[in-house]
């Protein structure tokens, strides 16, 4: 499945009371690795906005005003997205606005045009309980450079969140070999079949039986027999093993 990384910035924090989006940002993975196939969209909400955001994202009313507005984008946006795994930071909020921009148009929900939904933040809690998981906590603790991040961009915090996301997933990759660049973009990959291969049988030389057995005998001893090949080998009435 494809996965985007969006995110959006917006003329304040409460889509309900009228704010809207400005920008959005997404970024395609493939792979776990970057397509460079990403949308930016700069749009005009119809309002200014609020004080406070504005110090967030710096991005200024006029400069919004020949932007075109979200129903002139829908489209294109939505079959970007069509079918992917949306990756978001704090998914409520992002979703929130693009259900109200949606719904503006008449148009059914964000999630019935995507695969699934997924959140950084809720992820991020849970591996990191009572500690700071906002997107600049992570990326340091992660390692992840975010110097050039002196404002909010929906374009750069959707490419940093890429790297955030790779890095908290690592654990769940696959033994999975590209077999071309090419392929990777496209979405192929190649799982190596270890059955086609004969490997060969190494067997413990005398030495490292010895010493083998010899840890062996050991651990029985400080267990007092209790060891669970010794238990086993009692059971069966085989020979014991040393």
């Amino acid at each position: 499945m494809r996965q985007i990384v969006l995110d959006t910035e917006t003329t304040g924090l409460s889509a309900d009371a009228g704010d809207r989006i400005i920008e959005i940002g997404c970024v395609e993975l493939v792979g776990r690795k970057l397509t460079g196939n990403n949308k930016h969209f700069y749009l005009n909400p119809e309002r200014d906005s609020h004080e406070d955001a504005l110090k967030v994202h710096g991005i200024s009313n006029e400069f919004l005003r020949d932007k075109p507005k979200f129903a002139a984008i829908a489209d294109e946006l939505l079959e970007y997205l069509q079918g992917a795994e949306i990756i978001i930071h704090n998914a409520a909020f992002d979703v929130g606005f693009l259900n109200k921009e949606l719904e503006l148009l008449g148009r059914p929900a964000f999630r019935t045009h995507v695969g699934t939904v997924t959140d950084t933040l809720a992820m991020a809690k849970e591996m990191y309980p009572g500690k700071r998981n906002s997107l600049d906590a992570l990326c340091d603790r992660l390692g992840v450079d975010n110097s050039g991040r002196t404002l909010h961009g929906a374009l750069l915090d959707a490419e940093l969140l890429a790297d955030v996301y790779i890095n908290l997933t690592r654990g769940q990759e696959a033994l999975l070999i590209d077999t071309a660049p090419t392929e990777a973009v496209a979405g192929i990959q190649t799982r190596v079949d270890l059955r086609q291969f004969t490997l060969p049988v190494l067997l413990a030389s005398d030495q490292e039986t010895a010493a083998h057995e010899e840890v062996l005998l050991q651990l029985d001893k400080e267990s007092k027999g209790r060891t669970l090949w010794r238990i086993q080998t009692r059971e069966s009435g085989s020979a014991p093993v040393a």
